[in-house]
């Protein structure tokens, strides 16, 4: 018997989200014949069906067979979440169905009035619930809103989605690690100095500075997506071939890691912000922040792992860098340490930085760039992977309750104005405090100096 979802209700289906993402992704399922069950949309906006369809062509933007049959499995329910009559009327357009993937594209506040209402009104039994980001606001409100959903849902039926576990760059780190036997043994604090992760945008908040004052660069992007990237890195390997074997070496890898200090956390704000709509005049909240970890165990002890991200910087790109130690001896000239990087936007790519006799009688070296890897951008969007498999009840690229707390126990500490907020003009690579974070002798690399690929 098919463990599959029989049929998709999205809340919040007439909002920016289900525009900018939802609706392509399923665009996309359709398309390549992975989503044949009703989609029925719900929220409260006075809509009517004709008028979902109208802004599902919107979002779609061109005119072809999978448009047409997206829109024939269409459905809509308009009413408020605190109304049973709201989910009464879901119900009844679920007919058949039985092992519903309701998908909250709403605030948070609102997740728990909703699965409540769902259990109510017999909508809940033996289904599934995804939930967006952010997975609360800090540790507690993170522990009270797994309690909330884990009051209807069991954790096997919930699905938290991080579209950043959906990139293909980000799946290809996991995959590079364990498919390949030289790279597995360097992984270790043996043979590796220091790790870097920059998450750089050359843009600001972009008119959504009224959420940016919630969140900051920490929540925004840190305790989820970076945390997340580093623990693939970093984890061990599963013993066993599982998607549980997978997030159960993740969540270790992330409880052998310090919670943040205040000696260990630079935060920066570039500036103009304070003139953005909806922020402070006197916001201290970080558009820029920069990190310093430590894990406690045989694999890593005394390896840093260096973070940084920010908005308003000099470029956008999203790279991981594995900082190799020198060798013992000075047998050449040496130029730049051995890396191994790890590309996941604009481009794709694995890169090895090693150094290179030059031609001629001289034993002269020069820093060159292997590169192991290349390709362009991602075809598949991240939501049609992640709600594909999550209508298959795969879970391997959600994120676990026990692996969302222990990356706000990392944080918890140095939330909020725990430690000053440094200026920066935009165009630069942040605050110059973000370098003290750095070991003796290493600096920042520089994501540009390769014109944008890696």
């Amino acid at each position: 018997m098919s463990n599959d979802s029989d049929a998709l209700v999205f809340f919040g289906a007439t909002g920016d989200l289900a525009h900018k993402k939802i609706f392509p992704s399923l665009h996309a399922l359709v398309a390549r014949g992975a989503l044949d069950v009703p989609v029925i949309g719900v929220a409260k906006a006075g809509w009517d069906l004709e008028r979902l369809k109208q802004r599902a062509r919107e979002s779609i933007d061109r005119h072809d067979d999978a448009l047409d049959k997206l829109l024939s499995l269409l459905r809509y329910v308009d009413g408020d979440y605190d109304d049973d009559a709201t989910f009464v009327a879901l119900r009844e357009q679920l007919g058949a169905a039985r092992r519903p993937l309701h998908y909250l594209a709403i605030p948070p506040s609102l997740f728990g009035e909703v699965v409540q209402a769902l259990q109510r009104n017999g909508c809940a039994d033996d289904a599934r619930v995804v939930v967006e980001k952010p997975f609360g606001h800090d540790l507690a409100s993170a522990r009270e809103l797994n309690r909330v959903l884990h009051a209807v849902f069991p954790e096997s039926s919930v699905f938290r989605i991080d579209h950043y576990l959906g990139k293909e760059p980000v799946e290809n780190i996991t995959y590079v690690r364990f498919a390949n036997t030289f790279l597995e043994p360097l992984l270790r604090r043996e043979y590796v100095d220091h790790i870097q992760i920059t998450m750089a945008e050359a843009f600001g908040v972009q008119g959504r500075g009224r959420f940016y004052e919630e969140a900051g660069a920490i929540r925004d992007v840190v305790q989820n997506h970076l945390l997340q990237v580093l623990a693939l890195l970093c984890m061990d390997p599963p013993a066993e071939h599982s998607p549980e074997g997978m997030r159960d070496e993740k969540v270790r890898f992330l409880r052998s890691l310090r919670p943040l200090g205040k000696r260990d956390v630079v935060r920066g704000q570039f500036a103009g912000y304070r003139d953005e709509d909806g922020v402070a005049p006197d916001s201290t909240v970080e558009t820029f922040v920069a990190v310093r970890l430590h894990a406690d165990s045989w694999r890593w002890a005394g390896v840093p792992f260096l973070i940084r991200a920010g908005k308003e910087l000099k470029e956008t790109v999203t790279e991981v860098d594995v900082v190799l130690k020198r060798p013992p001896q000075r047998v050449f000239d040496t130029g730049g340490p051995n890396r191994l990087r790890f590309r996941i936007s604009p481009d794709v790519g694995t890169t090895l930085d090693v150094r290179a006799k030059e031609p001629g009688e001289a034993m002269v070296g020069r820093d060159v760039s292997l590169s192991v890897h290349r390709q362009a951008a991602e075809d598949m969007e991240p939501y049609e992977r992640l709600l594909g498999d999550a209508l298959h009840g795969d879970q391997s690229l959600f994120a676990r309750q026990d692996t969302v707390e222990a990356a706000w126990e990392i944080v918890d500490g140095v939330l909020d104005d725990a430690t000053p907020v440094h200026p920066y003009d935009p165009g630069c690579w942040g605050p110059a405090e973000a370098d003290g974070l750095l070991p003796r002798g290493a600096a920042w690399h520089d994501p540009e100096a390769e014109g944008g690929r890696p």
